[in-house]
C-alpha cells in the first residue's frame, strides 16, 4: 500500500501473443507503479502470467474463455478478495450488456467491485447491490492489446483507500 491508498492496475483481454508480442511499455510502467495488478482473463499464453506474478506486488487474476488448461490450472474462474474493506471479484465474462448490471448483482451479492473482461469494451457502471448494501460497480477495462471495434486499446487504474474505490480512470493507449 502506497501513502493515499492502494493502487490498482486493471487489465483484460491481454492476448498475449496472438494479438500482441507483449503488453505495451506504458502498461509495464503501470505494473511497476501499482500495489495490486488485477487481470481478468485471456491471457493466451501462461509466460506472461509468469511474467506478471514476477514484475507484480500483487496479482489477482482468472481465467477467460480463450486460456487453455494450464492457464485454468493455475488460476480461479472467479477471483475474490478484500483490499482495504473493498470486496473485489474478478471474472472474466458477464454476459451481454443488456441486464448485465442486475444479473451480475444477483450473481455477486457479497461484492463491492466486479471486474470483468471479454467484451473488450469499457465499462463502468454501478447497479444496487443484492445485498442491500450499498452499489455494486462493475468494471471492464477493455484491452490494452487488442481494441477490436473500439477507438483505443485501453486498461484501468483506480485507488482504493479508507474503504473505497476512488479515482477510476480509463487510460487509452
Amino acid at each position: 500500500m502506497t501513502a493515499g491508498g492502494t493502487r490498482l492496475l486493471i487489465i483484460a483481454d491481454t492476448h498475449v501473443p496472438t494479438r500482441a508480442r507483449d503488453l505495451p511499455a506504458r502498461v509495464w510502467d503501470e505494473v511497476a507503479a501499482a500495489d495490486v495488478v488485477i487481470h481478468a482473463g485471456d491471457w493466451m499464453d501462461p509466460g506472461l502470467l509468469d511474467t506478471l506474478e514476477a514484475r507484480s506486488d500483487r496479482l489477482i487474476a482468472c481465467w477467460g474463455n480463450n486460456d487453455g488448461p494450464e492457464l485454468r490450472e493455475r488460476l480461479p474462474e472467479v477471483a475474490r478478495v478484500t483490499i482495504e474493506g473493498v470486496r473485489l471479484a474478478v471474472t472474466h465474462e458477464a454476459g451481454a450488456s443488456a441486464g448485465r448490471d442486475t444479473r451480475m448483482a444477483k450473481a455477486h451479492p457479497d461484492t463491492d467491485v466486479l471486474v470483468f473482461g471479454h467484451s473488450h469494451i469499457p465499462w463502468d457502471t454501478t447497479t444496487p447491490s443484492a445485498s442491500g448494501r450499498g452499489e455494486l460497480r462493475l468494471l471492464n477495462p477493455g484491452s490494452p492489446t487488442d481494441r477490436r471495434r473500439q477507438p483505443h486499446c485501453t486498461y484501468m487504474t483506480a485507488t482504493v483507500d479508507g474503504g473505497l474505490l476512488r479515482d477510476v480512470e480509463l487510460h487509452r493507449l
